[in-house]
């Protein structure tokens, strides 16, 4: 097999794997940046809770739609997602609990009551799509629904990136200095849950984070300065669905797991091989 066969056929010769790749594009440029934000937040695990919080309003779209509709589940999701955000952050403010406590809480409950709520009206087939996505079934409107939030998402952060980042390290000189450090805040969980609702539809529920998440981890890896982080991030995001793609195509495996097991491997070679590494730990003399 050659290069062509391997690597550009798939795509010279079906749309469906062509929309594919654009969206798995455009969810790295949108969802890498967020992702290493995440991690500089020490919210990681807020993202995943993040990302089982869509489920509820995303079934209430199945519902309404009466299928696997990505705008009416898309809607229902950013809705679910900001109330579980907002009540969260309420909850953390008004009692002992700390925010990820609250999260992970609501989170809980956002799950189980999405899964009953597909289970009651949909058939096994339809809460595997809903948890584990769809990506080789992207038409043009999730195609543009998905480059709109990524659009959406590199504007903002290129006009709020400084206070963002401020707010990162210290909220308290934020709020001193400027005020609104809670606008920032409720601002970041936005893009975080459109981005979520983003990757909806082609990874599910249950691994839209997967992109965000590990592509960050491995530009903390490499990187030591944020807008290289945010760059190794969103193009690693982007060779994972194209890599991943690829072998799913090939080898007849499901594309969602399989781009996001791509980015796990990356992941376990960073750990080895970047500078501060295991490869360089333990023989420093020959490296």
């Amino acid at each position: 097999m050659n290069v062509y066969a391997a690597i550009i056929h798939p795509f010279v010769e079906y749309g469906f794997m062509r929309r594919a790749l654009i969206a798995c594009v455009a969810l790295g440029i949108g969802s890498g940046p967020i992702g290493v934000l995440l991690m500089l937040r020490r919210m990681s695990l807020v993202g995943d809770a993040m990302s089982h919080a869509v489920l509820p309003g995303a079934a209430i779209g199945f519902l309404i739609a009466g299928g696997l509709s990505l705008p009416a589940m898309g809607l229902g999701g950013i809705v679910a997602g900001l109330i579980v955000a907002l009540l969260s952050g309420l909850v953390s403010r008004t009692t002992v609990l700390k925010e990820d406590a609250s999260f992970a809480s609501f989170y809980l409950a956002s799950l189980a009551l999405g899964v009953l709520v597909v289970s009651l009206r949909g058939s096994n087939i339809d809460l595997l799509h809903v948890l584990f996505g769809t990506i080789l079934a992207i038409d043009a409107t999730a195609l543009y629904f998905v480059g709109a939030i990524t659009s959406f998402t590199v504007v903002t952060l290129a006009i709020v990136y400084r206070p963002l980042i401020v707010e990162c390290f210290d909220p308290g000189f934020l709020r001193s200095v400027r005020g609104g450090g809670a606008i920032y805040h409720v601002l970041f969980l936005f893009l975080v849950v459109l981005n979520l609702v983003a990757g909806f539809q082609a990874l599910g529920t249950l691994m839209a984070v997967g992109l965000m998440m590990l592509p960050a981890s491995i530009a903390q890896l490499w990187a030591r300065t944020l807008p290289v982080m945010m760059l190794i991030a969103a193009g690693v995001a982007a060779a994972s669905g194209l890599l991943g793609l690829i072998i799913s195509y090939h080898f007849g495996l499901a594309s969602g797991p399989t781009i996001i097991l791509v980015a796990a491997a990356a992941y376990c070679l960073s750990l080895l091989f970047c500078p501060s590494g295991a490869v360089r730990r333990l023989f420093p003399a020959r490296i």
